[in-house]
């Protein structure tokens, strides 16, 4: 295992009713502005607990933050943040507005260029940033327990990321009945993309990091088990708060520590959003049986690890274990009515990855994975075998 550092200040509060403590989280003297999305937590409850909590603060609100927060419609919270010396965030929503929230606690003090801060990947510090807290309403992302974001800009059909130590939110709120009402699209996306979190972190090569590869496999063993139950069982908050907790601790940095990881499969996918408005998970699923097939050599005896531990193939060689992992990975993603192919959600596909290509060359994405193997030519010869 490798040397780390690992720090998490993130409080969480996990379970049924634990809003209400937004009144203690929260200093009583901040003023906070609560940001949320199209407002759907106006119609299942989560608002009405929010303000109920926030009943004694002195309270604004920002509502439209949309999925793959844009940045144009954050510059305009970002101007209420200012107008009204706003001091404290509250984001009520899923990875999106939480990603949304964590660029404008890092832009109410910078005071060049908002969009520097992504594409110059500038990291923010505590002293640099708001104080902010999350209400987690989709599971997915990991966000309500990092400290990274992303942010697109429609304009330049952009998509970036950036992170700091001043971005882990203060406390988050759990509450796994807030799956009640989500559409099933949302929890199949929101499986997918944790479950690839995991696998940025695992599907690399072998380092003898006994711990940290069980960590990995139990959040995708949980994952699995859960998929058919979230999405097609009455409610049970038993499986919610597998669900939630799962997806939290995909992207938490635990299993991140000690051991090699490769994010081409996100690096990849991001692009694919940018340039199509394909949903971010659907984009990972679309590439990551693709670069998995690409990258066989490198990464054939991790992969067959994960189909032997994972999968519970035990028959075969190293080759064939893995080709079966591959297999598995794509047939799961299909059990989530999640296409893994980009020429079932576009027909302008034929161009997709030059222009991934020219992409990477312009941001000096020259080397990405755990062997800095993946050069444009590279990431483009991936998106092509996705089609």
């Amino acid at each position: 295992m490798r040397n780390f550092e690992y720090i998490n200040p993130t409080k969480i509060l996990f379970g049924e009713g634990q809003i209400e403590n937004l009144s203690k989280e929260i200093p009583m003297d901040a003023t906070v502005l609560i940001l949320y999305g199209g407002g759907s937590i106006k119609t299942n409850g989560v608002y009405d607990q929010v303000k109920s909590a926030l009943q004694n603060h002195k309270v604004f609100e920002f509502q439209g933050i949309p999925a793959n927060p844009e940045y144009e419609v954050l510059l305009e919270a970002l101007n209420l943040i200012k107008t009204n010396s706003i001091d404290y965030l509250l984001a009520v929503g899923g990875g999106s507005v939480i990603d949304g929230t964590k660029f404008l606690a890092a832009a109410a003090k910078y005071e060049n260029d908002p969009w520097d801060l992504v594409s110059l990947r500038i990291r923010t510090t505590a002293q640099d940033a708001l104080p902010f807290a999350t209400v987690l309403t989709l599971p997915a992302t990991g966000s309500e327990m990092n400290s990274g974001y992303v942010i697109s800009r429609r304009a330049t059909a952009e998509k970036l990321s950036s992170s700091g130590p001043g971005l882990f939110p203060a406390v988050s709120i759990l509450d796994p009945t807030v799956i009640k009402s989500l559409p099933k699209k949302q929890i199949a996306n929101g499986i997918a993309d944790a479950y690839t979190h995991v696998l940025e972190q695992y599907l690399t090569y072998p380092t003898d990091a006994k711990l940290q590869d069980r960590f990995s496999e139990g959040i995708l063993l949980t994952l699995q088990e859960v998929a058919p139950k979230v999405l097609n069982g009455p409610f049970d908050y038993t499986n919610a708060s597998d669900f939630m907790w799962a997806c939290t601790m995909a992207l938490n940095g635990l299993i991140a520590k000690g051991v090699p990881t490769d994010w081409s499969v996100h690096g990849i996918g991001h692009e694919l959003t940018a340039q199509f408005g394909i949903d971010h998970a659907r984009t990972l699923a679309i590439i990551a049986p693709a670069h998995y097939r690409h990258t066989f050599e490198n990464k054939k005896e991790k992969l067959a690890h994960y189909a032997t531990r994972v999968w519970n193939i035990t028959e075969g060689s190293i080759e064939e274990k893995a080709q079966l992992g591959i297999e598995r990975l794509e047939a799961f993603f299909h059990s989530l009515d999640i296409k893994t192919k980009l020429s079932e959600y576009t027909e302008a596909y034929e161009d997709a990855g030059s222009t991934i290509e020219k992409t990477f060359i312009k941001r000096g994405w020259l080397q990405q994975g755990e062997h800095k193997d993946i050069t444009p030519a590279v990431a483009r010869a991936i998106v092509e075998a996705s089609f």
